[in-house]
């Protein structure tokens, strides 16, 4: 096992045991093992393009095939065995059908020939045999930037795959993936690699403007909402992950059966989406970021669902009230499967005691995409002319447990009272019930939304650039992020590809990236560590 892909890996180098997230060495070599198959149905699929060989379902499998293997989705070897064999059925037919249509596959690389055993200790053998992480390229640098790229393109696949669940798609999307996925198997030098580092970020712009297309289109655009952070005396259920799909069919399967239901982690923001805090017994917010599941999910007294990813070990105290759905995984936890019937779990709900009095633990407020944001943007722009406003800060990203993420805490509250504030993702649980003011009747803290709302700070930064007449890195406007996994690196690489500069990153720098390529990107974009304390990066930014 050797496993970098995420920010808490052990002692900075990798985990090569078990994973700090849970993962076994047989999840993790059967991961590998998968990543490797697609890889060959990925060439097969970008030679099938040349001549019109083109199957949906198959572009729509590779992104599940790779999201599944993105940090705490997926912890089931049952179904990483399925994803295996399916992938190389697939691989076959759809190279027989390239082939009838007169398309050729020049490629010799092994993951076209790859045959699967046909037992699961045969596959664990071929994954630990596999060494897929060490054997991407003799040179560590340019292993470096193919890890990038490939980490990269499982948050992009992830955030295609929440896109298309919602309808949204591009064909472009997908071909792009299949081309970067075969390239990784090729050599490469240095600057054509920074190239499709770059190119995966930009296609992930397109891949979150579908998604933002998906979310608006189908449940509005999100408004200020006051969510309460408490609870009230009823049965319950808590939604976790980020899949709004999920949730609009839980809320309307549960409407009139006396259950409440509440978010947790990432789902805080569908609160502001007028189609889904349309319904009544939609309550409140509760927990904070998924790596604290472990300490708040026993006290819930409901059921759990999780949706799309960050998913921890469930403990023995509230295993059985907790079910899966969509890619999400773990062994010997109930699934729900494709036809999206919860009645499993609300059935679970029903039998359990639910909240048996009222709480008020104050609230938070939601909904500062860029829709309402924009709304006022002449307010916002005169803030900055009248010297009311005199910098903005994007603090956010992904949450996670290791030491020194007290730093966006202190970031949050030490920012200066004339400064606006924009989060987005879990890592705003670090300050996200902070009563931190208003300038001009607008609040502090703006919630943008989930990790993909991204796409929405983008765009507000790029309308307050226009307004003016100036370009991004011009702005009073610093962003200082946080990450953990693989979504949070390509929305780096995302922000790279929009030329962005100075973005301050941290903890802790990636343990796949190596000096040279760090030394890349500090010549590129002046992306840099965050300092020792927030104090001092205050003082380097506002001067």
């Amino acid at each position: 096992m050797y496993c970098n892909q995420c920010e808490q890996t052990a002692k900075g180098v990798a985990c090569t045991t078990i994973g700090v997230c849970g993962k076994t060495e047989t999840v993790a070599g059967l991961e590998d093992l998968l990543t490797h198959a697609v890889q060959g149905l990925c060439i097969v699929a970008e030679a099938g393009r040349k001549v019109n060989v083109i199957d949906n379902a198959i572009d729509i499998f590779v992104c599940e095939a790779i999201f599944a293997c993105l940090t705490n989705v997926d912890f089931d070897p049952a179904r990483f065995e399925d994803f295996i064999y399916q992938t190389v059925k697939l691989r076959d037919e759809l190279k027989a059908k390239v082939e009838a249509a007169g398309g050729t596959i020049e490629s010799t690389a092994a993951a076209l020939t790859f045959t699967p055993a046909d037992t699961r200790e045969g596959l664990e053998e071929q994954g630990a045999a596999l060494d897929f992480i060490t054997t991407l390229d003799d040179n560590e640098d340019l292993r470096s930037l193919k890890q990038i790229i490939m980490y990269g393109l499982r948050g992009l696949a992830a955030y295609a795959e929440h896109a298309a669940i919602l309808g949204q798609e591009d064909n472009e999307v997908y071909a792009f993936v299949h081309h970067a996925m075969a390239a990784l198997t090729t050599e490469m030098g240095l600057e054509d690699l920074v190239a499709l580092a770059l190119k995966t970020g930009e296609v992930n712009i397109r891949a979150m403007e579908l998604l933002d297309a998906g979310n608006t289109g189908t449940y509005g655009h999100p408004v200020p909402t006051t969510v309460p952070l408490g609870h009230r005396p009823n049965k319950c259920i808590l939604i976790t992950g980020h899949d709004l799909k999920d949730l609009g069919m839980l809320l309307e399967q549960t409407q009139g059966k006396g259950i409440d239901i509440y978010t947790h982690g990432e789902m805080l923001p569908c609160h502001g989406y007028p189609e889904l805090k349309k319904y009544d017994h939609f309550y409140g917010h509760f927990g904070t970021a998924w790596q604290n599941q472990q300490k708040e999910m026993p006290n819930f007294p409901g059921a759990i669902l999780f949706t799309t990813n960050c998913i921890q070990k469930p403990k023995d105290s509230y295993k059985d009230n907790v079910f899966t759905t969509g890619l999400v995984g773990w062994p010997d936890v109930k699934h729900i499967g494709a036809d999206k019937d919860f009645t499993p779990v609300i059935e679970k709900a029903l039998s359990m005691p639910g909240f048996t009095d009222e709480v008020d633990n104050d609230t938070v407020m939601v909904g500062f995409a860029r829709n309402t944001v924009l709304g006022v943007a002449d307010k916002v722009i005169e803030g900055v002319k009248s010297k009311a406003i005199r910098h903005f800060f994007l603090v956010g990203g992904c949450d996670g447990a290791k030491p020194g993420r007290n730093y966006f805490t202190d970031m949050a509250e030490e920012i200066p009272s004339d400064c606006m504030i924009l989060t987005l993702a879990c890592g705003k649980f670090r300050f996200f019930d902070k009563k931190l003011g208003d300038i001009g009747g607008i609040p502090r803290l703006l919630d943008v939304g989930q990790c993909n709302d991204a796409y929405s700070a983008i765009q507000i930064a790029v309308a307050l650039a226009e307004a003016f007449e100036c370009g991004v890195n011009d702005l009073p406007l610093s962003f200082i992020l946080s990450w953990y996994e693989q979504k949070a690196v390509v929305i780096l690489l995302s922000l790279f590809s929009l030329g962005i500069k100075d973005i301050r990153l941290g903890p802790s720098l990636p343990a796949f990236v190596t000096p040279n390529v760090l030394n890349v990107l500090v010549e590129n974009f002046n992306v840099m560590p965050i300092g020792e304390t927030a104090a001092d990066d205050l003082k380097a930014i506002l001067g």
